[in-house]
């Protein structure tokens, strides 16, 4: 696997000169991140971003992710437009040679947590979700608001957005998956592009809104809709495994060959539907993350791999769940892993 580590561009205050030190790292994983979801991404400032981190002795090996617009989440009569122009952005990254994109299905919010430094008793902080605390919290009141979420809705279009999810049933919002899927999966396989759907984050319902890539049982009905090996997945062991009721090893068993990105990050389960991000260490949280990362490499699955969501340590600030220090220790104690799997063959 190709360890490879997330660039928020140039205004991330972890650069691109702190990444390349970190051992063996290979890979870049970004995006552009001022064209508003449902626009083409210009080859030009494709090739612009490629050629920056070439520069630094990295490729860029995935984007993460190509935002889907809501319309074409909801089904409504702007999708087919919406389509055609995510169909001319896989063009144009292939052509620059970017092979591996990523997204999600999420409708209105991308991952959700509950706090951005809960305390950890190390010390350190992390990233918390706690389910009674979502369950008190008023979406469209802008007291929650997390890096990766899409801020560019006024408040009437959010509840106009959210309003209208609640006539969305989680069939009709597959469906619609799958209508994307049907005609975007034919020009990935004609640009010999992978696409790697992220999972639901947390995999089950917030705010009322529909979840559907919530574990085994979703990504059997997926794979069976859209049969492509160009139909893949992100497997996020922290989505996946927030709930524990989510089989690790069935899952990569299942997709084993869909499997076209992996993010790595582990997290302690305290209480119902509740958890908290912890360093990638197996004695720290509850995944095994040495038995996982061995099952990938037994499984055959030779992709981009990433160091998810970090703790702030060491007074390190920022944008929180992804400061350098940690998810450098946490790239380390990966290839670890690796090279220990590897060598043991």
């Amino acid at each position: 696997m190709e360890m490879s580590f997330r660039w928020y561009g140039n205004d991330d205050p972890v650069t691109l000169e702190y990444i390349r030190q970190i051992p063996q790292m290979k890979g870049i994983v970004s995006a552009i991140y001022d064209i508003p979801a449902g626009e083409v991404w210009p080859y030009e400032e494709i090739l612009k971003l490629r050629d920056q981190i070439a520069t630094h002795g990295m490729k860029l090996n995935v984007i993460e992710s190509v935002p889907v617009h809501e319309d074409i989440k909801m089904g409504r009569g702007r999708r087919d437009e919406l389509i055609e122009n995510y169909k001319e952005t896989i063009r144009n990254l292939s052509k620059a040679g970017i092979k591996t994109v990523c997204y999600n299905f999420m409708p209105v919010f991308d991952w959700t947590r509950t706090e951005l430094a809960a305390p950890l008793d190390d010390g350190s902080n992390s990233l918390k979700y706690d389910e009674a605390t979502v369950k008190n919290i008023d979406p469209l009141s802008g007291e929650l608001t997390l890096p990766g979420w899409d801020l560019s809705y006024q408040t009437d279009d959010l509840k106009e957005i959210i309003d209208a999810y609640q006539e969305i049933s989680e069939e009709q919002l597959f469906e619609n998956l799958v209508y994307f899927l049907e005609r975007i999966i034919p020009v990935a396989e004609e640009e010999d592009v992978l696409m790697a759907i992220h999972p639901d984050d947390p995999p089950w319902g917030i705010f009322g809104l529909p979840r559907i890539i919530t574990g085994a049982r979703a990504l059997r009905q997926l794979f069976e809709a859209v049969p492509s090996r160009h139909n893949g997945i992100t497997f996020c062991t922290g989505s996946y495994g927030a709930s524990p009721d989510n089989d690790l090893f069935e899952i990569i068993e299942l997709a084993k060959e869909r499997i076209h990105f992996v993010h790595a990050r582990n997290v302690k389960w305290t209480g119902d539907l509740s958890f908290q991000e912890t360093s990638h260490s197996i004695h720290d949280g509850s995944l095994d993350m040495v038995g996982i990362v061995d099952a990938l490499i037994q499984a055959g699955v030779d992709a981009p791999i990433r160091p998810d969501h970090g703790r702030m340590i060491w007074g390190e600030t920022g944008r929180p769940g992804y400061g350098l220090y940690d998810r450098a220790l946490g790239a380390a104690y990966l290839n670890g892993i690796i090279d220990t799997v590897n060598k043991a063959e």
